[in-house]
C-alpha cells in the first residue's frame, strides 16, 4: 500500500471541517470562504491526490483510492463538505465510514454525475465523452474549458472564471492521471443507492443554473435520501461559494450550528 499522504492545510479554532475540492482544481479554491469560516471551526483543506500539491500513489484512482487517502489526513471526527468530484468522495465517506464523520455537506455534486435511462438530470454521457477526448489532446485547455462551464449563468460569471483560472495551475499541472481517471471516476459512480445508509445530519448546495449537476437533481436525490435538506441558490452555478460568497457560508454555519 501507498504509504504516500495528501497535502492538508489546517486553519481555524473550532469544531473540525474537512474541505473536499473539485476536479482539475485544489484546495486554495476555497480561499472565498475559509476566513469567514476559520473563525468558527478548525478547516482541514485537502488537495486530492494527484491535484495541488498531493503526491499520486500508485493503484487504480477510485473512489476508494480517494477515500482511504483523505481519511489518512483527517480527524478521527470531523463535518465533511465536498464540491463536486470532493462532494462524491464526501459522500462516500459518509456512506462507508460513518463512525468519522460528523455531517455532511456536498455542494453541487450528484451520487451519479453522468445520465442514465433512469436517471435524466445529470450530464449528457457525450459531454463527458467529448471531454474525455478533449483531454488526451490539451490537457490544460481542457481544464479551463471545464472551469468555464462552472461559471455559466452565475451573476459573477467573469469574477468566476478569471478566479478559477487564477487559482488552477498555482501549483503546476495536476497529474495526467488524476485528471484522465478522475473524469472515468465521474463517469462511472454511481452512489444512489447508498444515499440511504447516511445516518448523519446531511444537507446538499446546488445552483440553479449549473449546467453539470442541474438543480432538478435535487428533487430526484430527495427521494433518495429522504432525511436529508437541500437548498438552491438562485442566481449561482457550479461554484456557488464563488459566487454567492456570505449567502453560502450563512447556510453552512446555520446547518452546522444545528
Amino acid at each position: 500500500m501507498s504509504r504516500l499522504k495528501p497535502f492538508v492545510e489546517t486553519i481555524g479554532q473550532g469544531p473540525d471541517l474537512v474541505l473536499l475540492h473539485g476536479w482539475g482544481l485544489h484546495s486554495g479554491i476555497w480561499e472565498l470562504i475559509t476566513e469567514q469560516l476559520s473563525q468558527n471551526y478548525t478547516l482541514h483543506l485537502i488537495d486530492l491526490p494527484g491535484f495541488g500539491r498531493s503526491p499520486l500513489p500508485s493503484g487504480d484512482y477510485s473512489i476508494d483510492l480517494l477515500t482511504e487517502q483523505v481519511l489518512k489526513v483527517t480527524p478521527e471526527k470531523a463535518h465533511y463538505l465536498g464540491w463536486s468530484m470532493g462532494g462524491l468522495v464526501a459522500t462516500n465517506i459518509a456512506v462507508n465510514h460513518p463512525d468519522r464523520v460528523e455531517s455532511l455537506i456536498t455542494v453541487s455534486s450528484s451520487p451519479r454525475f453522468v445520465q442514465t435511462d433512469d436517471w435524466q438530470h445529470a450530464m449528457k454521457p457525450n459531454i463527458m465523452d467529448s471531454f474525455c477526448r478533449y483531454l488526451e489532446e490539451d490537457y490544460q485547455g481542457t481544464i479551463i474549458r471545464f472551469l468555464a462551464i462552472q461559471a455559466i449563468g452565475s451573476e459573477t460569471q467573469k469574477e468566476d472564471i478569471r478566479r478559477l483560472r487564477d487559482t488552477v495551475f498555482i501549483h503546476g499541472m495536476p497529474a495526467s492521471k488524476a485528471l484522465r481517471e478522475g473524469l472515468n471516476l465521474l463517469n462511472d459512480v454511481d452512489l444512489r443507492d447508498h444515499l440511504k445508509d447516511i445516518s448523519v445530519p446531511f444537507l446538499r448546495l446546488y445552483g440553479r443554473l449549473d449546467s453539470l449537476v442541474p438543480a432538478k437533481a435535487a428533487n430526484d436525490i430527495q427521494q433518495l435520501a429522504p432525511h436529508s435538506k437541500h437548498h438552491v441558490f438562485p442566481k449561482a452555478s457550479h461554484a456557488p461559494f464563488l459566487s454567492h460568497t456570505n449567502q453560502f457560508v450563512e447556510k453552512v454555519k446555520e446547518f452546522l450550528a444545528a
